[in-house]
Formats: C-alpha cells, sequence, structure tokens
C-alpha cells in the first residue's frame, strides 16, 4: 500500500487588511511522499528517495539448524534405475548426513526399482511416524525412456504430494537430465553432489519441525 502526504503549517505572512483584519496565509512548511509496503519479515519505508526497513518487534524468526541432529532419524528412499547416478547421490548424501553428526543408525536407505515408485514408498515411511525427514534420489535421463517427462513431472509431484499427505518432509532428490553427461556432472562432477545438497535440506526441514514446528 502506497500513500502521498503533503504537511502544511500556518504561516503569519502579513498580506494586508481589509476592514481592520489582518490577512494571513497558509504556506507548505514541508512537502514529502512516503511509500510503505509490506515485505519479507517486516515493512519497507521510503520517504523521499531514502528506503528503510523495519521489523514488527514480537516478529520470531524460525530456522532448521543443520547442527541440532541428536536423535533426528531419516529414510532415503533410492531408485535402481540409473543406478550408476543414484548410488552417487547416496554417496554423497550420506557422507552428508556423517558430517553433520548424524548416526549411521538413524538413517534408513530403502531401494525401489525407478522414480515413478518412489512417492508412494515416501509417503508409507512418512505415515510410520518412524522419521523426521524422507530423502528421495533417483535419475531420470531423456535418452534412456521415451516417457520422461511423464516420469519426471509425475515423480516431482508425486514427493510433494507425499510430503504434504504424510505431514513429513520428503526432499526432492530426484535428477532430471538431458543425457548421462549430465547426470553425472551432478552427482559428484563439476556440478557438485545434489544427493549431499538434499541431504542438508532434509537436516535443516527435520530440525525446523522438530523444534519450531511441533504440534
Amino acid at each position: 500500500m502506497a500513500s502521498l502526504s503533503t504537511t502544511f503549517v500556518a504561516s503569519q505572512t502579513f498580506l494586508g487588511s481589509t476592514a481592520g483584519r489582518r490577512l494571513s496565509v497558509l504556506r507548505p512548511k514541508a512537502t514529502f511522499s512516503t511509500s510503505i509496503r509490506a515485505v519479507s519479515g517486516g515493512i519497507a519505508c521510503t520517504r523521499n528517495g531514502r528506503t528503510r526497513f523495519m521489523v514488527p518487534a514480537a516478529s520470531r524468526h524460525l530456522i532448521g539448524s543443520v547442527t541440532k541432529t541428536e536423535g533426528l532419524r531419516f529414510a532415503v528412499v533410492v531408485a535402481r534405475f540409473n543406478e550408476i547416478v543414484t548410488r552417487l547421490l547416496l554417496e554423497g548424501a550420506l557422507e552428508t548426513f556423517t558430517r553433520y553428526s548424524v548416526k549411521e543408525e538413524d538413517v534408513d536407505v530403502v531401494w525401489v526399482p525407478g522414480s515413478f515408485e518412489i512417492p508412494l514408498v515416501a509417503q508409507q515411511l512418512g505415515n510410520s511416524g518412524r522419521y523426521n525427514a524422507i530423502l528421495c534420489i533417483g535419475a531420470v535421463v531423456r535418452g534412456e525412456t521415451t516417457h520422461y517427462d511423464a516420469v519426471a513431472n509425475s515423480s516431482a509431484s508425486g514427493v510433494l504430494s507425499a510430503s504434504l499427505n504424510s505431514g513429513v518432509p520428503c526432499i526432492l532428490g530426484i535428477l532430471t537430465c538431458e543425457d548421462m553427461d549430465q547426470a553425472l556432472n551432478r552427482a559428484g562432477g563439476k556440478s557438485g553432489n545434489k544427493g549431499a545438497e538434499a541431504a542438508l535440506t532434509a537436516i535443516e526441514m527435520a530440525s525446523l519441525f522438530e523444534h519450531h514446528l511441533k504440534g
């Protein structure tokens, strides 16, 4: 919402007299424009070209911590299809869990035939109540299947549905690539390891739910 305002103050400027009465006029003391808009986490107020960001005193910022991992349990659902890629993604994920002090016994790995089968298993694991987050790992490569778009779209939307239906964070770690070289580059090559990145997201989301959003 924006507002435009002008402030006036009475002036004692003497213009003359009419029938013995003094005349005075109102002159503007200051003219300014102010715009106020809501932004993430607060309010941005712009006055005469200068912007100030104001955070309401009562606001709280809830953030998941990647260092508070004690007691958190994770499941990793991995597709066997394109296993040369998914195993590298899994290795990256497990190394990340270890690096952030998640105990080995607190991580269960479940293998499924392909990425299309991941969402159903993820939802079942979420409904079990045993896990704080579910990591979903797969690799869909366009050159490997004629129904690439169907599998890519269905697996991604399915993981989202599993998360919403179970109330447990289900993290998308399914690669959708044009060719095998691109997939390998994202599984520990020059583009990093997306499995490791997804594991870090799983830790943060698990911590957020456990420490801040628990009912």
